[in-house]
């Protein structure tokens, strides 16, 4: 993994409450009963932040350490060691490309180039806009429609560019407001 900066200088404060008396209490019933340590209980916790919130932000790894009385930097190493988390916003829209041996061999790197190319953005980066977040996925399961792509919650296969732009087209189409 690259190492990543920010200029706090130039970062807005964040005063917002994550840990929320909702999630505070679920993982109090639910979640630390089932561990022998607080510890054991932070991915659990970090998956219930960033599902109420869409990602983690630093303020809420501040408040999770405070809670399950951990170093914040082994919150911040935890967050960082899985992909699966939120570090920053993602987009209205995750497309993932799969990048599996059958996709790759199908075509999915060009599906993956026209999509960088096309939303103007690198795997990990979401538009301009805030509509997409495009990733690189290992493997979606779905070797026998190979090339594919989730959008969101549904799965594409047999991608061609032709039927990756209509697909984009819709996806935008839907998002806009209905003149009823």
């Amino acid at each position: 993994m690259a190492w990543q900066t920010q200029d706090r200088r130039k970062a807005e404060p964040d005063d917002k409450t994550y840990l929320d008396e909702e999630i505070r209490s679920e993982l109090t019933q639910k979640y630390l009963p089932r561990y022998p340590t607080k510890r054991a209980a932070l991915l659990p916790a970090l998956h219930l932040v960033q599902h109420k919130h869409g990602w983690i932000a630093p303020r809420a790894m501040e408040e999770l350490a405070v809670f399950l009385e951990l170093a914040p930097a082994d919150v911040l190493d935890t967050a960082t060691f899985y992909e699966e988390y939120w570090l920053k916003p993602k987009g209205r829209h995750l497309i993932g490309v799969c990048r599996s041996l059958s996709c790759e061999i199908c075509g999915s790197r060009s599906i993956t180039d026209y999509l960088k190319t096309r939303l103007m953005i690198e795997p990990g980066q979401t538009t301009a806009d805030g509509q997409f977040t495009l990733i690189e996925m290992e493997c979606l399961g779905a070797c026998g429609g190979a090339p594919a792509m989730l959008v969101d919650e549904t799965l594409y296969e047999n991608l061609t560019i032709e039927s990756t732009e209509t697909i984009l087209r819709t996806v935008r189409q839907e998002d806009q407001p209905s003149e009823h």
